[in-house]
């Protein structure tokens, strides 16, 4: 990489092109997916006032670390949140409005599972503050429904979806496709069957096997037949760009497809580089502190996380300044996934310059594309988008 030493040291408020956040992840699960390598843990008892007492104790510790700023969204991830205590959500927002001045159009959003005992729970979630809800159905086929270890059945995923419209201002839902046995005409099929389903946002992923997961296991000793080759993972992402930009859901990031308005904002702090605050066991953030921008890491173990809570009135396992050289790269590979791209401005900030002959190659290909002072993938430059990497920041 090409970088300028003489650059400046503190970007003190860069993370101000992103915006602030906060996250908190609840890792506890009904049962474990088999392509799931999240930090996710099923357990037979949750202590639900020692997790709510935790996790109000590290809401008031960073908030503390970052006085004055606006936050802009809260994000409830995990794990299953739905499955946390409509009480306790209320409480931990209750008290993040007390800690922070809130964005007038702040967006909280809490991930869900279309099984009946969580959207049993999604008036009480609005009534507690939530005003975006996150479902993963993953699949519209009992089936596949089945081989991704999924609880529920396509008919809850309808009736979940339903209540969730008539509940919360934003909906958006998940799908994985290039799953076992899966064509490029079914994934059309079934892609247009949930373009009709879908309010503003879709989440769209390409079935990835992670070493770890049952998926991982099984695939290594030869176990997990009838996964799509690249050609048909090719064709089905294809149909994917295709059949979502025709029904006005635009890819706004690599994976993700918004209505106008409609994308999501806690993601786009990340892909724009911003502030998040990372709460909960496994959690990680990115938060400027007087003036640098840190890593800040979490106990993965959730027992081990409230103890330290408990105990140390921390969470944290770690708290870094990260080198300009990690920011450079960290806002490249984020930066490119959006179609807004990255600002050669800021990037000039933190000390780095693209080499101007790969750039003129990547260009040259179609590959990417400058828009004044913004650089982007193109439609053709995303999928290859490691390619690009590599090339920008070794070249």
């Amino acid at each position: 990489m090409r970088f300028d030493t003489s650059s400046p040291t503190v970007l003190r408020e860069d993370w101000r092109n992103g915006g602030f956040g906060l996250y908190i992840h609840w890792p506890f699960c009904q049962s474990k997916c088999p392509y799931c390598d999240f930090n996710s843990h099923v357990v037979a008892d949750i202590r639900q006032a020692a997790w709510r007492s935790a996790y109000l104790s590290e809401i008031d510790r960073i908030a503390a670390l970052t006085p004055g700023r606006i936050l802009n969204s809260v994000f409830f991830g995990g794990g299953t949140p739905s499955l946390m205590d409509p009480e306790t959500v209320a409480i931990l927002i209750e008290r993040i409005a007390a800690r922070w001045t809130l964005a007038n159009d702040l967006e909280t959003t809490l991930e869900a599972n279309p099984t009946s005992i969580e959207y049993g729970r999604f008036r009480a979630f609005n009534a507690a503050g939530i005003n975006r809800v996150s479902i993963g159905i993953q699949a519209l086929n009992d089936a596949d429904l089945s081989r991704l270890g999924r609880l529920h059945s396509v008919k809850e995923a309808y009736g979940a979806f339903d209540i969730a419209r008539q509940t919360f201002e934003r909906v958006s839902f998940d799908l994985i496709y290039a799953r076992q046995f899966q064509t490029a005409d079914a994934w059309h099929l079934e892609l247009a069957e949930a373009l009709d389903l879908a309010a503003d946002h879709l989440s769209l992923y390409q079935l990835t096997i992670e070493p770890g997961t049952a998926f991982g296991d099984r695939a290594a000793r030869g176990r997990l037949p009838g996964l799509p080759d690249e050609d048909a993972q090719a064709d089905m992402y294809e149909v994917t760009q295709d059949l979502c930009e025709a029904a006005g859901f635009s890819a706004y990031e690599v994976s993700n497809h918004a209505q106008p308005g409609a994308e999501s904002r806690h993601n786009l702090i990340y892909w724009r580089y911003g502030d998040c605050a990372g709460i909960g066991p496994g959690a990680h953030g990115r938060l400027t502190l007087d003036g640098r921008r840190h890593r800040t890491e979490t106990e993965l173990n959730p027992e081990a996380w409230l103890q330290a809570v408990k105990r140390n009135g921390s969470g944290e396992t770690l708290c870094l300044p990260l080198p300009l050289e990690d920011q450079v790269n960290e806002y490249l590979m984020m930066g490119l996934r959006i179609t807004g791209g990255i600002d050669l401005c800021r990037l000039e900030y933190m000390g780095y310059r693209p080499p101007k002959d790969e750039l003129a190659g990547l260009e040259e290909l179609g590959l990417l594309e400058r828009q004044g002072d913004f650089l982007r993938a193109t439609a053709k430059g995303r999928p290859v988008l490691n390619g690009i990497y590599e090339k920008l920041l070794t070249g």
